[in-house]
């Protein structure tokens, strides 16, 4: 147990020490105190806590609900996780999420890691206790779901979930085990699903990648089996905290399950920075799985606001680029 903490801390660190130069006016430690909790969702919704309790536990969350809901129109539901030392409101102010959220008329849940359950407030995305639907983390995400879904007028068919770094990695094992209730997945400088089954091994994943992208192949097919759920991926080229690769790896091995064909890789500046996007299309002709990789991003939020930490104004909006992503899909 020691041996755990210690290397959960080093992950810490490293997240911590890791941003480069150019971004570190970007990526306060600490947001400022003048800055409340979700003041920009007030303006356009309510953004309240909630308590969540089920037969794995109990979690808060924040429910952002866009001042123009109506409860005889059901709305569509996005579940964001944050990553290791953040919490709901930091993430919140960070992606300025709700903001694109109310402009769309969309429910925002955001489940909070507290740091009684893991000292650094990672999702243990690592742990094979937290990788599948019967326990662990992903169903108490899914509870929360399921809570929002039952006290709101939510769109079933238009239910998605998103994070960044471990909360992203937690996202895709929570879609993965839950298949018949997300209809999209969004991963922010993330990992594949399975891609390690204790800290050591995740550290090398972080590092390096999979030594073995045909397992999480295999692992990937058997969570999903026939259920073709969309996955979007946004990385920074300059991450030094969790390797690119990571997100290459995950693309690649969602468009093989769903098997669907890419296009070659598209090149555009958006945000001042330089951007490749790769897109497997279906049958239909809509995007399946896309790839965004930012040149210049380190392990940073593309396109947010320094109110939040691991934040990168500069490249595309990803709050705006994954919500456009994942209505454009329904389950």
């Amino acid at each position: 147990m020691q041996m755990t903490r210690t290397l959960l801390a080093t992950v810490a660190a490293l997240t911590m020490t890791s941003l480069t130069p150019d971004a570190a006016s970007s990526q306060a430690a600490t947001p400022p105190a003048s800055a409340p909790a979700g003041a920009a969702a007030h303006a356009a919704g309510t953004f309240e806590w909630h308590t969540y309790t089920g037969a794995g536990g109990t979690r808060r969350y924040r429910l952002f609900v866009p001042a123009g809901y109506d409860a005889a129109r059901p709305a569509p539901l996005v579940v964001m996780l944050h990553g290791c030392t953040q919490d709901p409101d930091d993430f919140a102010r960070g992606t300025r999420f709700n903001d694109a959220a109310a402009s769309a008329g969309v429910l925002v849940a955001w489940p909070e890691q507290p740091a009684a359950s893991q000292v650094q407030k990672c999702w243990s995305w690592y742990d094979p206790a937290h990788q599948a639907a019967a326990g662990g983390e992903p169903a108490l995400i899914a509870g929360i779901t399921h809570e929002v879904m039952a006290s709101h007028a939510v769109d079933v068919s238009r239910v998605y979930i998103a994070g960044v770094s471990a909360g992203a990695a937690m996202a895709v094992n929570t879609a993965a085990s839950h298949p018949g209730l997300y209809a999209a997945v969004a991963s922010h400088s993330g990992i594949p699903y399975r891609a390690a089954s204790d800290v050591p091994h995740a550290l090398g994943v972080m590092r390096s990648g999979s030594p073995d992208p045909a397992i999480l192949a295999y692992a990937l097919q058997d969570a999903l089996g026939s259920r073709a759920m969309p996955l979007i991926a946004i990385h920074g080229a300059a991450d030094h905290v969790v390797a690119p690769v990571n997100s290459r790896q995950l693309a690649a091995t969602w468009a093989g399950v769903l098997r669907v064909q890419s296009s070659a890789p598209q090149q555009a500046t958006e945000g001042g920075l330089a951007v490749e996007r790769t897109r497997w299309k279906g049958a239909d002709g809509k995007t399946a799985v896309e790839l965004v990789i930012v040149d210049g991003l380190g392990h940073a939020w593309s396109g947010g606001s320094p109110e939040g930490t691991f934040t990168d104004a500069r490249g595309p909006d990803a709050s705006r680029v994954i919500l456009r992503f994942l209505l454009d899909h329904r389950r």
